[in-house]
């Protein structure tokens, strides 16, 4: 069910405390740790603690939480000291996203191309 901590996911295990997780930033609503292999000298991942599978399907069923998310990509970016940043969400197999519950890439540190990939 939506929402709900499924047992084969990672980012419910870290939410948990089952798996241990660097964690920069936490909220009611949201857990912040850094990516076990940044892309960027900044590489920190911004996840809702319910689970919902990507990006869009978070939007859709839990907008308020999809804005609990961003609020924090700027939060972590502010802690972390970035003058500027990017935020990712990868939908799906085909843009790379790899685990399936929602989160956010805030990557930065260093220029960063365009266009990305």
């Amino acid at each position: 069910m939506a929402g709900e901590p499924q047992d084969d996911c990672l980012f419910c295990k870290i939410v948990a405390g089952e798996i241990p997780a660097t964690v920069v930033r936490e909220t009611d609503t949201t857990l912040a740790f850094r990516d076990i292999t940044p892309q960027a000298p900044t590489h920190v991942l911004v996840i809702p603690k319910a689970h919902h599978a990507d990006a869009a399907t978070l939007a859709a069923e839990a907008p308020e939480l999809a804005a609990d998310v961003l609020r924090e990509t700027r939060a972590v970016a502010e802690e972390e000291k970035l003058d500027s940043y990017r935020t990712i969400f990868n939908t799906g197999s085909g843009a790379g996203q790899t685990v399936f519950h929602a989160h956010a890439h805030v990557l930065g540190g260093r220029g960063l191309q365009w266009p990305p990939g």
